[in-house]
This record gives structure tokens, C-alpha cells and sequence, in this order.
């Protein structure tokens, strides 16, 4: 298996962990969170689909956007989890397309935006994928048990 397939393969088991633990919920949990100064589930699942194409965008892209209001009003603005789970599928498929078909030169060359990750490898993007994807995950399980619902394993 080459750098880029195992990085790939990396992101390909962050996606199923985290649309796992999705199958806790339905369309109807969609808005649910616990105060309105909160993300909703649909907003949670937004907001880590987002960040994938962010990582994506400030290694491989035209940089870091560090318009954070922005991705707010963006992620807020999806009140469907059918819809964040589309976005999930977009975000990670073009995640996993741009790392899988990379060079070994391109994933060990710096990330030239040094606002985040400076001097970082760009394949070094995957552990922020993964490690914020997992963060959401273990926020849904929460709402899941605010619900009243037993979280899905996502590792069985």
C-alpha cells in the first residue's frame, strides 16, 4: 500500500466511523440541540463536512480561509441531516480522491499557507480530519443520550 492509499484508507474508516454513529439518528433529530447557542445535529454534522473541504482547501487548495463567521452562517444554514450527510459524502469523496491520488512529493511537501499547520507535511491534514471528525462524533453521542437513544457502536 503506497503513503497515499494509506492515507486514504484513513479517511475512508473516519467516514465510516462517523456516518455509524449517524444511524443513532433521524431526519426528525435534525434540529435538536440542547440550547440554541449550540450546533443541531444536522449543524454538528455540517460543521465537521465543512471543515474536511476546509483541511482539503488550506493544503491543496488556494489556502486557509479564516473566514469563520462565514462557515458559521454556512454550517448553520443546514437544517437537514439528510443534507449534512450528502455533505459528509461530498467532502469526504473529494478528500479521499485529492490524498489518494497524490504524489508521495505532493503529501511531503510543507502546506505554503503558514496560517495553520506551518511547515506541516500536506498529508498532515488527515490527522486533523480525523481527529476533529472523531471530536463531532463523540459530541453526537452526547445529544444521542439527550434524546433518550443508546448510541450506535461505531466500531462494531
Amino acid at each position: 500500500m503506497s503513503y497515499a492509499e494509506g492515507l486514504a484508507a484513513q479517511l475512508s474508516m473516519s467516514r465510516s466511523l462517523f456516518k455509524k454513529t449517524l444511524e443513532t439518528f433521524t431526519e426528525e433529530d435534525s434540529g435538536f440541540g440542547p440550547n440554541p447557542d449550540v450546533f443541531t445535529v444536522a449543524g454538528h454534522v455540517a460543521h465537521a463536512a465543512g471543515t474536511v473541504d476546509w483541511f482539503v482547501d488550506g493544503a491543496f487548495g488556494d489556502g486557509w480561509n479564516m473566514d469563520f463567521q462565514g462557515h458559521l452562517e454556512e454550517t448553520r444554514a443546514v437544517t437537514s441531516l439528510a443534507d449534512a450527510v450528502a455533505w459528509v459524502d461530498r467532502a469526504y469523496g473529494r478528500a479521499i480522491e485529492v490524498i489518494g491520488s497524490a504524489s508521495d512529493e505532493d503529501l511531503h511537501a510543507p502546506i505554503e499557507d503558514p496560517q495553520i499547520m506551518e511547515g506541516q507535511p500536506r498529508g498532515a491534514i488527515v490527522n486533523g480530519i480525523v481527529d476533529h471528525t472523531a471530536h463531532h462524533r463523540g459530541a453526537l453521542t452526547v445529544y444521542a443520550r439527550l434524546l433518550g437513544k443508546v448510541p450506535v457502536m461505531p466500531y462494531a
